[in-house]
């Protein structure tokens, strides 16, 4: 009797709209999970109080001057290095309340990564805005069947909550930046250990197969 293969630990996927290293991640994750057999997890949640709680009022990016500058350089080497459209936004970081209100509602969505990712082009390649309703309703169009139904929903008290709660399980999980990546206990931090991630989880079957 053939045995069944066991199951990959699924990969969490901490990431922000605000965060210029997410995007580099949320482009290229939901492609990089189903080469590898592994289950990708969505888990958005908001940088600002995880900053806020270390004493920072704003991204280090920004309070930081010498930090920022190399960033901005290493976002032009990092998206032509993964073949990715990029333009430095004229606003950093941006605020992105309601898309990620939308993006908790839409974690077991069908239509989530595609959401995602139009979210992402508007902020780092568009240099568009994001945080309002025409701005998620443009990202939801042809991916739902009513786009203003969800931004209702994701707009309901306890969505909101459900968000804060993301955010607040992050801190306690230790997370610090994003984008993070968890296969089970382990943790993985920033854009450059996505592939890391990856492997990480896709080598449990592996091990529980021997």
């Amino acid at each position: 009797m053939t045995q069944p293969v066991p199951a990959t630990v699924p990969i969490e996927f901490w990431f922000e709209f605000g965060s210029n290293y997410s995007y580099l991640s949320l482009m290229r994750i939901e492609d990089l999970a189903d080469a590898a057999g592994v289950h990708l997890l969505w888990r958005p949640f908001l940088l600002g109080p995880i900053f806020r709680e270390l004493g920072w009022s704003s991204s280090p990016f920004v309070l930081q001057t010498a930090k920022g500058r190399y960033m901005w350089r290493d976002m032009e080497r990092q998206a032509a290095k993964y073949g990715l459209p990029w333009r430095r936004p004229s606003a950093f970081p941006r605020v992105a309340l309601l898309p990620m209100r939308v993006a908790v509602l839409g974690m077991e969505e069908t239509w989530m990564g595609a959401f995602c990712r139009r979210m992402m082009r508007r902020n780092w390649v568009e240099d568009r805005e994001i945080d309002s309703p025409d701005a998620v309703r443009a990202a939801l169009a042809g991916l739902v069947p009513d786009p203003d139904v969800v931004i209702a929903a994701a707009l309901q008290p306890d969505n909101k909550l459900r968000l804060r709660a993301h955010t607040e399980q992050a801190s306690s999980r230790g997370i610090f930046g994003a984008p993070t990546f968890f296969v089970g206990e382990e943790m993985f931090w920033g854009n450059d250990r996505l592939e890391d991630a990856i492997a990480c989880a896709a080598a449990c079957r592996q091990a529980s197969a021997i």
